[in-house]
């Protein structure tokens, strides 16, 4: 096997579509090639795996099954299996069509798995169901859904429970093809949730953060790299305010407290902080939270925010 290091690439669902945008194919298509060149170009110095949130997707497919009677609604499990089948798809013709045009697309086997993470039956998130999902109801609907719900500003959504990612079942299988040098597209939407029932698996109602499920892969595989690309150019203290900082290198444990502090709003930067905080914790090199556009900046130290471990 040769020296090359092992990245992880976490992309988020606006790596798909962007704010503003319909969502159509085409734009998908099209957002895509931002990220997929810059990992196309990566692939001569590290070995790649890459994830990718779905939310927008699964989304769409459970406002598709709301408006159709006529065939029989599936449980969220699938749901994720489709997207991750759709986007991985997506990712490796437009990933193939860059490795292409660098002349290089016979030399880099690629691979999208359909990926299952193992969580806790007893975690606490399944008694309080938090993540919402799916397209908004009013409130006269809402109370004859048989799921639960949540109010927000647009209407009534359906929440479910995000529980905390325990390991990857494919690690093994993840672990040999990145040491083959195969690009592994894989834990899309955060994988598939399953439990465990004696030897075997039972998929549950659940949506698993992406970021934190990237860094569990991430350590599980022997990954040395970990970098989650979003919408923003890092993470900031006083985010959206005049005193706005983002912040280019953190230790481990002043990332802690600013996310005790509330810099790190639930949702949106506070899993990636948490995601990067783990893997570095647990031996990872390098950990990093940038914009899609400034991967390979990022990579360099030029961009984004990277999350050092504590000194001593």
């Amino acid at each position: 096997m040769d020296n090359k290091e092992n990245l992880l690439v976490a992309l988020g669902g606006n790596a798909l579509i962007r704010k503003g945008q319909v969502g159509t194919i085409e734009e998908q298509f099209e957002n895509l090639q931002t990220p997929i060149r810059q990992i196309a170009r990566l692939s001569s110095n590290y070995r790649i795996i890459i994830t990718h949130g779905n939310g927008p997707q699964v989304g769409n497919l459970l406002l598709q099954q709301e408006c159709c009677e006529n065939v029989p609604r599936l449980p969220l499990e699938i749901l994720v299996a489709q997207t991750q089948g759709q986007i991985g798809y997506m990712i490796e013709s437009t990933l193939d069509s860059e490795l292409m045009a660098l002349g290089t697309h016979d030399q880099k086997p690629l691979v999208s798995l359909i990926s299952y993470v193992v969580v806790d039956e007893n975690d606490p998130a399944f008694n309080n169901p938090s993540k919402p999902i799916g397209p908004f109801f009013p409130q006269e609907i809402a109370k004859t859904l048989p799921y639960p719900s949540v109010k927000l500003e647009k209407g009534y959504r359906r929440v479910v429970a995000s529980p905390r990612p325990i390991t990857i079942v494919e690690k093994n299988e993840i672990k040999n093809l990145i040491e083959m040098d195969f690009i592994v597209i894989c834990c899309g939407g955060g994988g598939i949730p399953v439990i465990r029932e004696g030897r075997a698996f039972s998929g549950v109602d659940a949506v698993i953060d992406k970021d934190l499920a990237s860094a569990r892969l991430a350590l599980e595989v022997g990954v040395d790299i970990f970098l989650i690309a979003t919408d923003v150019a890092g993470a900031a203290v006083n985010y959206g305010e005049p005193s706005q900082r983002f912040l280019r290198g953190v230790r481990a444990s002043e990332a802690s407290e600013y996310l005790a502090a509330g810099h790190f709003p639930p949702g949106s930067m506070q899993p990636k902080i948490e995601a990067a905080m783990e893997f570095i914790r647990g031996g990872g090199k390098r950990a990093m939270i940038t914009s899609i556009e400034a991967i390979e900046e990022a990579l360099a130290g030029r961009a984004g925010t990277e999350v050092l471990a504590d000194e001593g």
